[in-house]
């Protein structure tokens, strides 16, 4: 399948589901629920949804309440973007929000005015 097609569905699904979460969901577990990245397959059959939150406390609640209104949120980007298929939404947090993870430890220096160590 051609590859710009892949990538213009998954941008398409990352502003839809992005306003979809900020605007239309209620839940107040996903309120700092920011989408990152969608990765979609070259079948579009799968979507990857990359989901970051401003805190770690969010990200396991913020998850489920995702994969519950996983439904809503496909049924939704169906009647919006009028896809033929409309992949499978899978959720999962964004890597660069990840306790420990390279990005997150740069962002805590930049907190605290430190510069770059030679190390890294």
């Amino acid at each position: 399948m051609d590859t710009h097609r892949t990538e213009r569905v998954a941008e398409a699904l990352r502003e839809e589901i992005s306003e979809l979460i900020a605007y239309e969901m209620s839940d107040p577990r996903v309120s700092s629920a920011v989408v990152t990245q969608v990765h979609v397959s070259p079948d579009l059959k799968h979507a990857q949804i990359q989901v970051g939150f401003a805190n770690d406390a969010e990200i396991e609640p913020g998850l489920a309440a995702l994969e519950g209104a996983r439904g809503y949120l496909r049924r939704e980007v169906a009647r919006r973007l009028e896809l033929y298929r409309v992949p499978e939404l899978h959720f999962e947090p964004a890597i660069a929000f990840q306790p420990g993870s390279r990005m997150e430890r740069l962002l805590k220096r930049i907190r605290r005015g430190r510069p770059r160590s030679d190390g890294e």
